[in-house]
């Protein structure tokens, strides 16, 4: 039996309520609906990453030019810590890959321990910091660290 790896498929208007609940169970501070959706509208790369029809997470990237920025990546629930964000990052470095980039940026929490650790293992570098670019819980601001990683076709 061959092993499922995941698959993209284009973020529909349909998704929204779906993708919204999950970033709010997800994250600190959550986009909303709106960001998405304007996300949708301007043109910016919005994925749902499927495996066997189940929708496991999503992702947001933005293009310009040879540079991809991720705005937004998440893996969605009982999905996690099994390798799914490995391969949801991969298909999205592909996918910009195809689509031009030849290299991507993200920001990331310094708290977000694991995240970091995924970034790390494929391939992304420190480049910078953010002081205070997240918001927080209690009005505290959480600096964002910038990350770097060339793109390849592979």
């Amino acid at each position: 039996m061959t092993e499922c790896r995941g698959l993209l498929r284009p973020m529909r208007p349909s998704d929204l309520d779906w993708v919204a609940e999950q970033e709010a169970l997800a994250h600190v501070s959550p986009w909303s609906i709106g960001h998405f959706r304007d996300s949708i509208q301007a043109g910016y790369s919005c994925w749902v990453f499927v495996d066997s029809d189940t929708a496991i997470g999503y992702a947001v990237l933005m293009t310009v030019l040879d540079e991809a920025h991720l705005l937004n990546i998440t893996v969605v629930g009982a999905s996690r810590r099994q390798g799914w964000g490995a391969r949801l990052l991969e298909a999205i470095a592909s996918a910009a890959y195809d689509n031009g980039a030849r290299q991507m940026f993200l920001e990331v929490r310094p708290s977000n321990l694991p995240a970091r650790g995924l970034y790390e293992k494929h391939g992304f570098r420190i480049i910078g910091r953010r002081p205070g670019y997240y918001p927080g819980v209690d009005g505290q601001r959480e600096d964002a660290i910038v990350m770097h990683r060339e793109l390849a076709h592979e």
